[in-house]
C-alpha cells in the first residue's frame, strides 16, 4: 500500500466521520477546531473568505462563485464536503484538487497533536483546508459550511461575506424540527458587521435572520428580489435560484465590500463555465442521451421536489427511477413526491449509514419496484429495461451518486 492510500484510510476509517457513521461520530461546537487552528498558527487568518450555510444550494452556489472569481483570475480556494469520487475534492484551488503529497506531509505532521485533541474526519479536513490556502496564499477561499453553521467546524473564520442559500428540512435530529430552529443554527455564520446575502424567501425564517442581522449590525441583502437573465452550464431550473444568490453576492462584493471588482462579463463567462473551471459534478448531470439519463445529489424533501419538477418538463415516455437514501432521511415523506408511476430500482450506497434495502423497500408497498445489492447493479438494470424514449433519473443521496460516478469511472 502507497503512503497516499494509508493516509487516506487513516482519515476515512481511522477517525469519526458523520458522512459515513452518522449521529454516532457528529462532533458539534468549534472548541476542537479552534484549537488545531492555533496549532497551525491560525491560518483561517491568512486569507479573504466567503462563508455558505443553507440545506440545498451550497455546493451550486460555491462552485458558480469560484468561477466567477476564477473568471477574474484571481486565485480561488475551495472547500466543499462531501467528495463523490475522490477524497481531494473537497479541497481545490481553482479547480485543482489538493496534491496527494500535501495531504500526507499534513497527516504526518500533525497526527499526534490532533489526535490528543481527539479531532474528527471532518474537522482534519477543514484544518487541511484553512492551512493549505494559506501556505498556497489564496486570494480568497470559498468556505462551505457541513452541517449547520453556529456550531459548525468552519464558522471560526471571518468573512467579507455570509451567504444563507434556503432553509429546509434536514438534519432535524441535530438542527431543529422547525424551519426558525433549522434557520437559527444557519444564521449562525452572519458576523459582526458583515454582511450577508439571504438566498429564499420564508416568512417563517426571515424573522429569525432579521433577528440576528440586527444583534450583529450586518446588512442583509435579499437575493430572491432578482431577477437576473444570466446562465449556466449547470442544468436545472433549479439553479435560477442559485444564480440570482451569487449574483447578487458579487453585487455585494463590487459595491458594499469594495473589495474586488466583478465584471458582468466576469460573472456571464463564470456561470457558462462552471464545470470546466470547478469540476463540479453530479448536479443534474446527463450522463447518457438514449436514454436521457441524469443523476443528482439531492437527498431531502424539497431538493428532490425540484427536480421531479424538472423531470415533469422532459419530453420522456416512462421514468426509471435508481432511488436509495441514508438511514436518517424521512423516506415517508419523500415516498408522496416520488411520481407514481415510475420504475423503482432500490438500492444502497456503499457505506455504513445507507439504508438497508430491505427496510427502505417498507416505505414502497403498492408501488413497481426491484431491489439491488449497490447502485452498480441498479443502474445496469435500469441501463438494460429502459427503451431510447424513456428517462432514467439516479438520485436520493450524494452516497448513490458518488457510487455511480466509481462504476462508471471503472468502465471506462
Amino acid at each position: 500500500m502507497d503512503l497516499y492510500q494509508s493516509t487516506l484510510d487513516y482519515l476515512l476509517h481511522s477517525l469519526p466521520m458523520y458522512q459515513r457513521q452518522g449521529k454516532a461520530a457528529y462532533k458539534p461546537g468549534i472548541g476542537n477546531i479552534s484549537e488545531l487552528c492555533n496549532l497551525l498558527n491560525k491560518p483561517q487568518e491568512k486569507f479573504k473568505s466567503i462563508h455558505i450555510a443553507g440545506t440545498n444550494g451550497k455546493g451550486s452556489t460555491a462552485h458558480m462563485l469560484s468561477s466567477i472569481l476564477q473568471t477574474k483570475g484571481l486565485k480561488v480556494g475551495l472547500y466543499t464536503s462531501p467528495h463523490l469520487v475522490d477524497f481531494r475534492e473537497r479541497v481545490k484551488i481553482n479547480g485543482e484538487i489538493i496534491d496527494k503529497q500535501y495531504v500526507i506531509d499534513f497527516v504526518s505532521k500533525n497526527k499526534v497533536n490532533f489526535e490528543a485533541i481527539n479531532t474528527s474526519f471532518f474537522e482534519w479536513t477543514v484544518a487541511l483546508a484553512f492551512d493549505y490556502f494559506a501556505q498556497k496564499e489564496v486570494d480568497i477561499a470559498i468556505i462551505e459550511t457541513g452541517l449547520g453553521g453556529r456550531l459548525d467546524s468552519t464558522n471560526i473564520i471571518n468573512p467579507l461575506l455570509s451567504i444563507i442559500t434556503n432553509i429546509g428540512f434536514d438534519h432535524v435530529q441535530f438542527l431543529g424540527n422547525t424551519l426558525d430552529k433549522i434557520a437559527f443554527e444557519k444564521a449562525g455564520i452572519i458576523k459582526p458587521n458583515t454582511p450577508v446575502v439571504i438566498g429564499e424567501f420564508n416568512p417563517i425564517t426571515k424573522p429569525v435572520f432579521d433577528q440576528k442581522s440586527k444583534e450583529e449590525n450586518a446588512p442583509i441583502y435579499l437575493a430572491y428580489k432578482q431577477n437576473t437573465t444570466y446562465e449556466s452550464d449547470l442544468l436545472g431550473h433549479y439553479q435560477k435560484t442559485n444564480i440570482n444568490t451569487v449574483v447578487c453576492a458579487i453585487q455585494v462584493l463590487n459595491e458594499v465590500q469594495n473589495q474586488i471588482q466583478i465584471s458582468k462579463e466576469n460573472i456571464k463567462d463564470g456561470l457558462l463555465n462552471v464545470k470546466s473551471n470547478t469540476g463540479l459534478k453530479g448536479r443534474f448531470d446527463l450522463i447518457n442521451k438514449k436514454p436521457l439519463t441524469y443523476c443528482d445529489c439531492a437527498h431531502n424533501e424539497d431538493g428532490l421536489k425540484l427536480i421531479f419538477k424538472q423531470i415533469k418538463s422532459i419530453k420522456h415516455k416512462k421514468l426509471h427511477l435508481v432511488y436509495g437514501t441514508v438511514n436518517d432521511k424521512d423516506v415517508k415523506g419523500i415516498t408522496t413526491i416520488i411520481p407514481k408511476e415510475a420504475k423503482l430500482y432500490l438500492c444502497a450506497a456503499n457505506i455504513p449509514r445507507s439504508m438497508p434495502v430491505n427496510e427502505l423497500k417498507l416505505y414502497f408497498k403498492n408501488r413497481v419496484y426491484e431491489t439491488f445489492n449497490g447502485v452498480k447493479e441498479a443502474y445496469k438494470a435500469a441501463i438494460e429495461c429502459a427503451q431510447e424514449e424513456d428517462l432514467i433519473l439516479i438520485i436520493g443521496s450524494t452516497f448513490i451518486v458518488s457510487d455511480l460516478y466509481l462504476y462508471l469511472e471503472n468502465e471506462l
